[in-house]
């Protein structure tokens, strides 16, 4: 081989270009490997019947392949006659290649194992809390996991740079006023990333989650590390601290069921027959898609001298069709009421005396 080069290149330093001719064929050899074994899994996937396959495989093609071509160059440099310049050159770019290529590895499995968690559950479905609960737990979780892989990959890159390594080193030995400056300074964002670990475990909301904070009604569209974006009935976006749904009160409409209460109040005259009116209201409720057979009734709840107050209750799986039932159940007991009891409508009674009375 040397003879050879020495004929082709003449006066050429041979050893660079045998290095350089190893590492291309190392790094070709592995990367036509790679798509090999690659070909194969994809069509091992698509046969199988599941998606959880294809998903792996997808997530980790690009990490593997990069791995398979810094394997095969090493393996190749190994081979290669390498002074002590290039050995020291090529350990060092190991040191921070090495674990810039895990992390990357890393992050795709965690990204594979939530986009698995996230097609097993589906939360379009009518009955989906648990469906909510394991998306919400692999999304905080998989931030958390994002984060800490991200900061301990760049550690360990950085610290295979000599010149950083001692300067972390000094700066280990007098952090001890700095971490408390850099702590007191970054209090905010911890309380709120320790909220976010909290979030994950005690489960206070999930995604999808009804919620009624800051006076709006919306739902968890996304919650972040940090802070939870609900989405309002309007299509506004409410965003809200993390922290404060672990410090503070709102309402959860869907913390253990989606089913919910609905009420209607109606408003007639104290001699309307409620009877009828329950009758009727039986028959506009029960037919209805939305109502899930559980509850349907009409109470007195009030009586003033001008009105009577009726209360309807209605049950519906979930907070939208509850809201679609009242807003029918109102609409279909007003029209009945003046079309078929146009007496039970409110009206203001005015007894006349003396000379008025008499007209």
């Amino acid at each position: 081989m040397h003879d050879l080069l020495r004929g082709v290149l003449p006066g050429w330093s041979i050893d660079p270009v045998i290095t350089l001719v190893i590492a291309a064929i190392g790094c070709l050899l592995a990367v036509a490997l790679h798509e090999s074994l690659a070909r194969i899994l994809r069509r091992l996937a698509v046969r199988s019947p599941g998606r959880t396959d294809d998903i792996l495989v997808d997530r980790l093609i690009a990490p593997t392949r990069w791995i398979a071509v810094a394997l095969g160059l090493n393996i190749a440099l190994n081979a290669a006659p390498l002074d002590a310049v290039g050995a020291t050159f090529v350990h060092r770019a190991a040191g921070f290649i090495v674990p810039m290529l895990l992390g990357w590895l890393a992050l795709s499995v965690l990204r594979a194992v939530r986009d698995i968690v996230d097609v097993r559950s589906d939360i379009t479905a009518s009955d989906n809390l648990a469906a909510r609960r394991r998306r919400t737990r692999i999304g905080i979780l998989a931030r958390i996991g994002t984060f800490t892989i991200v900061f301990v990959t760049l550690c360990l890159m950085l610290l295979s740079i000599p010149a950083i390594r001692s300067v972390g080193v000094t700066l280990m030995a007098s952090a001890g006023l700095a971490g408390l400056a850099v702590g007191a300074a970054a209090q905010p964002a911890l309380k709120n990333l320790i909220a976010g670990v909290q979030m994950a475990f005690s489960e206070p909301i999930r995604l999808d989650d009804v919620v009624i904070i800051e006076g709006e009604w919306g739902r968890i569209e996304e919650i972040r590390l940090t802070y939870v974006v609900v989405k309002i009935w309007d299509e506004r976006r409410l965003i809200v601290p993390i922290s404060k749904f672990l410090e503070g009160s709102f309402e959860n409409w869907t913390r253990d069921s989606s089913a919910l209460l609905g009420t209607a109040f109606l408003y007639v005259d104290p001699t309307a027959d409620v009877a009828a009116l329950r009758d009727q209201l039986d028959r506009v409720v029960r037919p209805h898609p939305n109502w899930d057979g559980r509850v349907v009734g009409l109470q007195v709840t009030d009586i003033k001298p001008e009105v009577m107050e009726l209360r309807a209750l209605v049950s519906a799986a979930d907070a939208s069709r509850a809201f679609d039932l009242r807003c029918d159940v109102r609409e279909a007991m007003m029209r009945h009421i003046a079309a078929e009891m146009p007496h039970a409508l409110p009206r203001t009674r005015t007894t006349l005396t003396g000379e008025l009375a008499a007209l």
